[in-house]
């Protein structure tokens, strides 16, 4: 299956995958957690147990969905490895895609805006696209890169409340309004990093950009994202005043290579 038809049967199927784990009303079908005694526990919408429940929740589906396909799914072999899932093809081992799933929250006083998240290092296995270091397959086997998103509202809950299973239909769910997306990775990408002091690549943080694959390096390319990316704070320029500094924008790194901005 090529990268464009890969893509199409994966947007048709986020809508069944939407079905599967959202109410008609538009809540997460995920209540909560249940003990040995039959006793329901609320969830936190911490983001951390957010987003492992999310990922557990949509798993059946995205197996399902790789069998019908024609592709196994393999999971990293070490925790925070990339990609969180790589779909390899039975009948081609060679053919493979990576995908990450990706979870961020809608900002509270913009919605129109999410909190981001990162897309994967820009270090050793980015760089070095034969490297295996904290990476499921090297880099250069991938014959794509995307993310499997989900951008949802908090719902503020108690969670000291106790439930039991006959109060199931009325706890509520700790998000809600989910908006789900599958796009390539490098076409949401932004010209920051990520995340304090780790090299990871940030994403844009407009959900309509998001949706539509209008990051700032969609209509530049792959290969200037690769590049812009790869040396990311290695090449360095002299400002006015004679001080070198490292690029770590897109504007600089575009002058430094001569390339006109799209």
């Amino acid at each position: 299956m090529c990268k464009v038809d890969f893509m199409r049967a994966f947007r048709m199927f986020l809508e069944k995958l939407k079905e599967q784990i959202c109410q008609p009303d538009h809540q997460w079908k995920i209540k909560g957690f249940i003990d040995s005694e039959r006793r329901l526990f609320s969830l936190s919408n911490d983001t951390k147990v957010v987003s492992k429940i999310l990922e557990i929740h949509m798993f059946p589906y995205i197996l399902e969905f790789a069998e019908d396909c024609g592709f196994d799914v393999v999971l990293p072999s070490h925790q925070n490895y990339y990609p969180d899932l790589s779909f390899v093809s039975k009948a081609n081992p060679a053919l493979k895609y990576a995908i990450d799933l990706k979870t961020t929250y809608r900002n509270a006083k913009n919605p129109n805006l999410c909190n981001g998240f990162t897309l994967g290092s820009h270090g050793e296995y980015f760089r070095n696209r034969e490297s295996c270091k904290n990476i499921q397959f090297p880099y250069k086997s991938y014959k794509g890169h995307f993310c499997l998103g989900i951008i949802y509202d908090r719902v503020k809950v108690n969670e000291l409340e106790r439930y039991g299973l006959q109060d199931l239909q009325c706890i509520p769910s700790v998000i809600k309004n989910l908006t789900l997306f599958f796009v390539e990775k490098y076409k949401i990408a932004s010209d920051t990093s990520g995340s304090g002091n780790t090299a990871n690549i940030g994403s844009i943080k407009v959900i309509a950009d998001i949706l539509h694959e209008r990051g700032v390096f969609a209509k530049l390319g792959e290969e200037i994202f690769d590049d812009y990316w790869m040396n990311y704070g290695y090449i360095n320029i002299t400002d006015p005043t004679g001080i070198q500094k490292p690029i770590r924008n897109l504007d600089a790194y575009l002058r430094y290579r001569g390339i006109k901005p799209c």
